[in-house]
């Protein structure tokens, strides 16, 4: 018996560093997870900010879904239509800023809480004092998205949800 019982430590004393190595290996591959996630956040707001309304649009997911408190529920056609609209104003200009709160990542899926800053400027010939919009109107938005990993490797938004702030 006492030989068993060393076999068995022996085998037990051997598995722990694997399940150690194991549990490190899963947390590097979320935080390598998250700042993917994270890339893809700013980079929507550099695209967006850009004018680059495809390359804004690449952060949904075909099947997205989503839930914004001024705007009807939309899918990515939906949403990459208001973007286009968004950017094709000349009269005015709306940009971007992201604040992350949290990236949960389990798997394929991951879940983000952020805030969206917008602000609203006039074109350098416009203003107050020339009929168009106040320059640096800003506002903030909370939001929850919902990301997966789709099969090329890229997380895109499957679901979002956007709230202003009060």
């Amino acid at each position: 018996m006492p030989r068993r019982a060393a076999l068995l430590l022996a085998s037990v004393a051997l598995a722990l560093p694997l399940s150690l190595g194991a549990a490190e290996a899963g947390e590097a591959a979320r935080a390598s997870d998250a700042a993917a996630i994270r890339a893809r956040l700013t980079g929507w707001a550099e695209a967006f900010n850009a004018g680059d309304a495809a390359r804004a649009c690449d952060l949904f997911a075909a099947d997205l879904q989503s839930d914004v408190e001024t705007a009807a529920a939309g899918d990515k056609a939906s949403v990459c239509a208001r973007l286009n609209a968004a950017l094709a104003k000349p009269d005015r200009r709306l940009t971007y800023a992201v604040a992350i709160h949290d990236i949960l990542v389990l798997g394929d899926m991951a879940a983000v809480r952020l805030t969206w800053t917008s602000t609203l400027s006039a074109p350098d010939n416009s203003g107050p004092d020339k009929g168009g919009p106040d320059k640096g109107e800003s506002w903030s938005e909370q939001g929850l998205d919902v990301f997966r990993r789709d099969p090329d490797g890229v997380w895109r938004i499957v679901r979002y949800m956007a709230y202003g702030t009060r």
